[in-house]
């Protein structure tokens, strides 16, 4: 028995050597999960290690190699063959059975007024004891050989010999069949593309990746989960080299669960939540971290719950890249096809090189620039016209921000020349405006006198034709009041600068 722990004990070392060292040929860059999906960790200095992973020798040998798990499988029948054969060799030599058989077929001369009753018939050497080891224990029974009422060790040990063939039986078979069913196998056809991709969807920057199923079979409650591995170094000064920092992924931007049916392309938006939030293109390359994607689900055939895992590193993440559409319907079959031989292909795609704070940094101040704006003019300019003339329908394409022929005075109009003088300032003075760090000249090509001009004729009118004018005035204010309605604010139209390519 001491061997035969000390055999287990050299077993458990060999696939521990041998694992680590089909780990570390493949440890070409700083990972911690390989892109196939196995982890890059390895235990090491563990306190009784043989002896932990013999007390759980069954999943020790399900997640061993094929290569052990045979030679363990094929062991278990020859050692409990080979010991139970010496059992019965040796009841019979002690009941004298060998000796019997011996002088029968060589001496029968000394045996003539003789009478035996073997304890197993016919086992003649260890070799027949060998081999009525072998035909008890799966019951094979031939027929030469076979126990009598003689001796009851011999009966207890054939009923201790077939219980221990059926547990032996029973536990290989469970270890075969557990190492065939793994739903590790089950995610070997659960894809994910070879790199992920960051790129604007809905005016926000996201970073995505695609995920897909090669079987018909479907995954039920698939779901997927994302982190980022990186270092980290707390208030107090604690360096934390693996800080896990979970990203809130789903599909198409949506839910983290999944109507896995076609490949998805799994959304996570670089948010002021996100650990990403900080990230331009150039800090991509600087940066050391991992992407930890996880598809999780339940296998439709099997019922068992299955984990499919892949990794991303900076080099892996394509800045202004997008998926290409992979599915398709083809109309002579009525179906949707899948061509997985785009899976992993991308096309560029403008996308700002800033990072998303700097992005909001410059929306947020272009936002303010244009409010400012509208503020400046309403405070500076409207001031004084609102209370004059009431100016419709102005034209936001055109540069002309007053036009004469569609000012409206009323009856109680201020005086002659004040309009003009008020509006001397602006008129030699243009403002001017920063947006983004561009300055803005807005076009007023209005020449405020004429406006002037346009108030005294219209007064001279009325005082000469008093009559005409009464009737004039009255349908004048009656449309005054009908398009005060539809009055737009006066504003100095500036070029509309896209905040992205400020970036």
């Amino acid at each position: 028995m001491k061997r035969l722990m000390t055999w287990e004990r050299d077993l458990v070392d060999a696939m521990y050597e041998y694992r680590q060292t089909r780990f570390s040929s493949r440890r070409i860059r700083k990972r911690v999960i390989f892109k196939h999906g196995d982890c890059n960790v390895v235990q090491g200095n563990v306190a009784k290690r043989r002896r932990r992973y013999l007390q759980d020798i069954f999943t020790t040998l399900v997640d061993a190699q094929w290569r052990w798990t045979l030679l363990v499988f094929a062991c278990s029948f020859l050692i409990s063959w080979a010991f139970f054969g010496l059992i019965w060799w040796t009841i019979a030599y002690a009941h004298g059975d060998l000796e019997w058989i011996d002088m029968r077929d060589h001496r029968p001369e000394l045996i003539q007024n003789m009478t035996h009753t073997m304890c197993v018939t016919e086992v003649r050497s260890f070799i027949s004891a060998f081999l009525y080891s072998i035909e008890t224990q799966h019951t094979i029974g031939y027929g030469n050989r076979f126990v009598t009422e003689e001796c009851p060790e011999a009966i207890f040990t054939i009923c201790l010999q077939c219980i221990t063939g059926v547990f032996i039986q029973a536990f290989m078979v469970g270890i075969v069949f557990a190492k065939l069913s793994r739903p590790k196998k089950r995610a070997q056809t659960l894809l994910f593309s070879r790199n992920a991709v960051i790129c604007h969807r809905d005016g926000l920057p996201c970073l995505m990746f695609r995920v897909g199923d090669m079987r018909k079979s479907h995954i039920i409650e698939a779901h997927v989960r994302a982190q980022l591995i990186r270092k980290k170094v707390t208030k107090e000064g604690e360096v934390l080299p693996f800080y896990q920092q979970e990203l809130k992924v789903g599909a198409d931007g949506g839910e983290d669960r999944l109507m896995f049916i076609w490949p998805t392309t799994i959304v996570h938006k670089i948010d002021r939540h996100s650990p990403l939030y900080m990230l331009s293109a150039s800090d991509m390359l600087k940066e050391r971290f991992e992407v930890v994607c996880m598809l999780e689900g339940v296998i439709e055939s099997t019922g068992m719950t299955t984990q499919a895992r892949s990794s991303y590193l900076p080099t892996e993440i394509l800045w202004g890249h997008r998926f290409v559409n992979v599915v398709s319907f083809r109309k002579e079959t009525g179906e949707y096809e899948v061509d997985y031989t785009l899976f992993n292909n991308t096309y560029d795609v403008e996308t700002p090189l800033c990072s998303s704070k700097e992005l909001d940094d410059l929306k947020e101040e272009y936002a303010k620039t244009k409010s400012g704006l509208d503020r400046a003019l309403s405070v500076g300019l409207l001031k004084h016209i609102n209370s004059v003339a009431s100016v419709d329908h102005m034209d936001p394409a055109s540069d002309e921000s007053l036009d004469s022929g569609r000012l409206h005075t009323r009856s109680n109009s201020i005086p002659n020349g004040t309009l003009a003088s008020e509006l001397e300032p602006l008129n030699n003075n243009t403002p001017s405006f920063t947006v983004g760090g561009s300055s803005i000249l807005p076009s007023i090509t209005s020449n405020f006198q004429s406006i002037n001009e346009k108030i005294n004729s219209t007064t001279a009118n009325g005082t000469s034709n008093s009559t005409t004018g009464s009737s004039i005035s009255h349908s004048a204010s009656n449309s005054s009041l009908k398009k005060a309605k539809s009055t737009r604010r006066l504003s100095i139209k500036q070029d509309q600068l896209p905040v992205d390519s400020l970036c």
